[in-house]
């Protein structure tokens, strides 16, 4: 009888420890990023990206760049530089297609619209890139949050103490936009997100003080209506100044890579996200 009951009680505590640590182990996910991370495995939000079309995209402007992250490994970004020295910048996000020629042809764009601006589209990806969405949904997922905030915070350091901040990106970059305005601090003065996951988590959202401009979709499946007007009541309730603007279009309607983009909502969208930036600087 005694054997029996210890030999419950052992199973019981090893059960419980297992649990324990399948919550440890999945409590990564529990973040913005990394909620929106394990979409990548979904077969809906996998449909819903067609794989970027091919370009040929000549850089005219910028330059690949690196900088120090930790002792392991570099950062890396597609700098396009001011037309006169400068100390703003604009950080650009890449999709969870990674830092492609699109990405490369966006920021070069962007120095159009912001000549005194050096835009500077970061590789989060650590050089990897996909063309397929099921690559993309690895890589995506396979992403490390403290790795991806060091190498904002590599960025930061490489653009100067002197320097202040824009932020915007899509999808996965629309919510590393949000994630980065928030590390940036005092020293961010605009955030352009589009349909990327908002952060939840009231003690990140307290450390958020720059203007916030949300582009979302309305036909979105996963970053859906009560997700983003959940994250409105709260930067409303907070006090943090956020813009939220809805398009009758599909995720990733914007998205420069994507074949099926909505021209008519991606100008829109686009002369929306330009003229905040340009009234946030």
């Amino acid at each position: 009888m005694k054997k029996n009951l210890f030999i419950t009680v052992v199973l019981s505590l090893l059960f419980l420890a297992g649990t324990i640590k399948a919550q440890t182990k999945s409590c990564c996910k529990s973040t913005a990023t990394g909620e929106f991370a394990m979409l990548g495995s979904d077969a809906a939000f996998q449909s819903a990206h067609l794989a970027p079309e091919p370009i040929n995209f000549v850089p005219i402007k910028g330059e690949a760049v690196t900088f120090p992250v930790d002792s392991t490994k570099e950062g890396s970004a597609y700098l396009v530089k001011a037309t006169e020295k400068s100390d703003q910048y604009l950080f650009v996000f890449h999709e969870w297609w990674g830092l492609n020629d699109h990405i490369r042809q966006e920021a070069e764009q962007f120095a159009e619209d912001f000549p005194g601006v050096n835009i500077m589209a970061i590789d989060l990806y650590d050089g990897q890139f996909a063309t397929n969405a099921e690559d993309a949904g690895k890589i995506m997922q396979s992403i490390q949050q403290e790795r991806a905030e060091a190498i904002i915070k590599g960025a930061i350091n490489y653009a100067g103490p002197a320097a202040s901040f824009q932020t915007i990106g899509w999808c996965f970059g629309g919510a590393w936009s949000l994630q980065a305005a928030i590390i940036i601090g005092n020293r961010a003065k605009g955030c352009v997100m589009y349909y990327g996951m908002p952060e939840k988590n009231p003690e990140k959202l307290k450390m958020l003080q720059a203007p916030v401009l949300g582009i979302f979709a309305a036909r979105d499946g996963w970053i859906t209506k009560p997700v983003v007007e959940a994250f409105e009541t709260q930067m409303n309730e907070m006090k943090k100044p956020v813009t939220i603007t809805w398009f009758e279009a599909d995720h990733a309607f914007a998205n420069p890579s994507n074949p099926k983009f909505d021209e008519a909502a991606t100008a829109k969208a686009r002369m929306l996200a330009v003229g905040f930036l340009k009234s946030s600087k």
